[in-house]
């Protein structure tokens, strides 16, 4: 079975986003990019089903520049067999990224598309329900668990009041959760042989994907900085202040 893995270039987890001076997005410029924390999950569940046997090829796709090489890079160093860069310097929101993939999805086949359930930079969770929609596949998002038996797959999904368990029956779309898995670090002999693993680079043109925004943003701001605590004397002149605070 091929698995189909999407990757997202984004700001690093552990770098604060700085806005830009006029308020049009977020700066950019000199910033450390790295794989959307949710994407690494699937990448690493991808191989964990290889290496069991149940999956025989792992494809990596990533949207975006040219620098969204070095993201497949890192899948591949991973683990994943060969990458495709669907290059485009235009913003792509979640539905044309859907589109793509399931253009991309079309031409590869896959018994499996894993993918992050969100990425960090605009949380929109949005991509892989579209996904499903727009191919018709089963979907189990959300995923703390993936079993692969035959011709189905059963998800563990985390959901408000617990667990909840689906099966479904293959081709499938499955979003990852955090608790799914530890993703694995690429060792210096696996990043040396990434360097060699196939890499294709598509147009969205080629796909016949429209990728107009459909949205516009008008500002972006940084979250309000916290306001200093108030010490008070005793419980009589907190509970004052809670009232106060209430009204």
């Amino acid at each position: 079975m091929k698995v189909l893995v999407p990757v997202k270039r984004v700001i690093d987890y552990n770098v604060k986003p700085r806005v830009k001076t006029d308020g049009t997005g977020v700066d950019l410029a000199n910033v450390k990019m790295s794989m959307n924390p949710f994407d690494e999950i699937a990448v690493e569940e991808a191989i964990r089903l290889k290496e069991k046997g149940v999956a025989t090829e792992i494809v990596a796709v990533s949207v975006g520049p040219q620098k969204a090489q070095e993201t497949l890079r890192t899948a591949l160093a991973m683990g994943a067999d060969r990458a495709i860069l669907v290059q485009t310097d235009d913003e792509v929101e979640p539905l044309a990224v859907a589109k793509i993939l399931k253009a991309i999805a079309t031409e590869e086949a896959p018994g499996l598309v894993i993918l992050g359930k969100q990425a960090i930079d605009d949380d929109s969770n949005q991509t892989g329900q579209m996904l499903a929609a727009l191919l018709g596949w089963g979907q189990g998002t959300f995923a703390s668990k993936v079993e692969v038996s035959g011709e189905s797959v059963v998800v563990t999904r985390e959901v408000d009041g617990g667990l909840e368990t689906v099966s479904l029956k293959l081709p499938v779309i499955v979003t990852t959760d955090l608790r799914l898995n530890e993703p694995r670090y690429a060792s210096l002999p696996n990043i040396m042989k990434a360097k060699s693993k196939p890499l294709a680079t598509k147009a969205v043109a080629d796909l016949g994907v429209e990728t107009t925004p459909r949205l516009k943003t008008l500002k972006v701001v940084e979250p309000p900085k916290r306001s200093a605590g108030t010490k008070v004397a005793d419980v009589d002149e907190l509970v004052t202040k809670l009232k106060e605070l209430a009204i």
